[in-house]
Parts: C-alpha cells; structure tokens; sequence
C-alpha cells in the first residue's frame, strides 16, 4: 500500500468515526411540537411524494388524521369514519395511502391518495387490524391482526379489495413490515409460546419463526445498510430488544431501560435506530447504531409515545403519543 493511498484510507476511517461521533448528536435530546388534536395517536409514516408525516388515531371526532410537512406544523383531517385507526401505510407505485382499525363494521380499512380526503373500504373481516405494510416488489399490501380464527392476515393489490389469508398461529400480531433485501413479511406478536414471529415471501402463506423470548413485542424494522432486523417489547426483563439477520433466527439483546417500548425506526442518514415508550422518567428514547448497543436519550416530556417516523428529506424523527396535552408530537433535534 502506498503511502497516499494509506493516508486516504485513514482520512476515510476518521471521517467515519466523525460521523458516528455526530450523529448521536441530532438525537440526543427531543422537542415536545404541539398536536392538532389531543387524539390517541396509535402510528405515524412519512410519505415522501407527499411531502407529508401521516397519523392516524384511536379516538377523535371526525379528525382522526393529522398531517405535517415538517414534523412541527400539524392540521387535522377528517377520517373516513370514527374507527380506532392503528396503523397506516403508502404505496409510492399507487399513489395511496392505506389506513387499518380495531373497529367498525365491514369497514376497517380506509384509504386516501394524498393524507386529506379518505374513503372507507371494506375489509375482509372485522379483525382487530394493528398494523398494515406494503411490498414495492410484490405490488401488494398486507395486514395483520390480533384477533380472528386462523385469518389474521389480510392482502390487497389496491387497498381497496382484500383477501383474507391463514396466519401461521392465532397469535397477537402487532406489526407487519416488508423487508425487501431478505424478500420476506415479517410478523412480531405480543402472544404465543415461543413463536411470536411469523415470515411469508408472499404475504399468502405464513411461517412461525421461534422467537428470541416471549415477550409482547410491539413493532419491528428492517435496516438494510447493517443487514438487520429489529423488534422491541413492552415486557422483559433486560432484553426487550430482538435482532435478526433473516427473520428466521433471533437474539436476544440487552436494553438500558425496561420501559414498554412500543416503536422502532431506522434511519439510513444518520446510521441509527430510535425507539420510543409508553413508561420511563425523562428517557422515553433510546437509540442505536448497531442493534444492539443502546443509549438513553431524554425526553422534554412524559408521554405514552407510541410511534415513531423518519423522513429521510427533513433529516428528522418524529414520534406520536396516546397521552399529553396539546403536545403529542415530539421530534429529534
């Protein structure tokens, strides 16, 4: 090697560990952004052709959306019907949004091409719906439960029609992702005796994978840059933190708190993953650049936060609450 090319090589390695230096940085501490609604806000997504950070909400008069194009200005939108919308997804290639509830009559799914106007659609059966995903590759949305008899998944093509489909264990799934890299649905679940994953390369047939614990876990994500799968829990003792390199085999990892961690999101930009909690004293944060060295971070307030996004344009996380007043919003600084 020579020595130019050895004094490259060292620029780029500092430059590298400058970056994982400041990234942290950004996250450190989050600001509490006043709510359109003092609403349950259950999940919240960002659409980037929209420009828009999209929640939906369990409780609410006619305003069970709220939208904001940078995470600090929000407005309320009229839902399709007083649902307890959980969760919500967009599909780029169709230009939609696709909401699902634990609620309602036939109508558990609603859909809206730009976060404003809503329509209710049918849903393919009257599930507690907690999460919904959608497969670029596929071209297909699909929708897990934690009720029903042997169905608790559902799939559409265009959000409007479904289909019920066989889950691989009546359990209770709370979250669905597409992790395209691996080709696979993934499926965590706050029930089950040591099967509370589930996978499908379709969205059609479903596999139980053993879990790392039986813990409820709560959501998970894919973050491809580290080739990793992330799931947490809201229970545990210690490890309320699950990877993966494949969805089918899981680890146990040691969080820094055991709050109820309800949400996790990858952020390519900075290298880091952030997980927002229900419980914890002025920590209700934690992130990570690996999956599974975790650092606590602090929280201007208390709230049972819920969910959080990234928005790779605004360089910004923002999460969601079930509580507080007039601040159910917070973003990284």
């Amino acid at each position: 090697m020579t020595i130019s090319s050895t004094a490259e090589s060292a620029a780029q390695q500092s430059a590298t560990n400058a970056a994982a230096q400041l990234a942290p940085i950004f996250v450190r501490e989050w600001k509490a952004r006043t709510s359109a609604a003092d609403n349950a806000w259950a999940k919240i997504i960002w659409a980037p052709e929209l420009g828009l950070f999209v929640t939906v909400s369990l409780t609410g008069t006619g305003n069970r959306v709220m939208t904001s194009p940078d995470g600090i200005n929000w407005t309320a939108r009229t839902s399709a019907a007083d649902n307890d919308w959980e969760a919500v997804a967009w599909s780029p290639a169709l230009g939609l949004l696709v909401a699902v509830a634990e609620t309602g009559t036939g109508n558990r799914v609603m859909t809206s091409p730009d976060g404003i106007n809503w329509t209710i659609r049918t849903s393919a059966a009257d599930n507690n719906w907690l999460s919904v995903a959608w497969s670029p590759e596929l071209a297909i949305f699909a929708a897990v439960s934690s009720t029903g008899t042997g169905n608790r998944v559902m799939t559409s093509p265009d959000g409007i029609n479904w289909t019920s489909r066989s889950s691989a264990a009546d359990n209770g799934w709370a979250e669905v992702i597409w992790a395209a890299e691996l080709g696979l649905f993934v499926a965590v679940s706050f029930t089950g005796s040591g099967n509370r994953v589930m996978t499908s390369p379709h969205g059609i047939n479903w596999t139980s994978r053993a879990s790392a614990s039986d813990n409820n876990w709560s959501e998970v994500v894919w973050a491809p840059e580290i080739g990793l799968l992330v799931a947490v829990s809201g229970t545990g003792t210690g490890n309320r933190v699950m990877t993966s390199p494949d969805g089918l085999n899981w680890t146990s990892r040691q969080t820094p708190a055991d709050n109820e961690w309800f949400s996790v999101e990858w952020s390519p930009g900075l290298g880091l993953l952030a997980s927002v909690a229900r419980t914890g004293t002025g920590k209700r944060v934690m992130t990570s650049p690996d999956g599974i060295n975790w650092t606590l971070r602090v929280t201007e307030t208390d709230n049972e936060w819920f969910s959080v996004a990234w928005a790779p344009e605004l360089s910004l996380f923002a999460a969601v609450a079930l509580s507080g007043t007039g601040n159910r919003v917070m973003t990284s600084l």
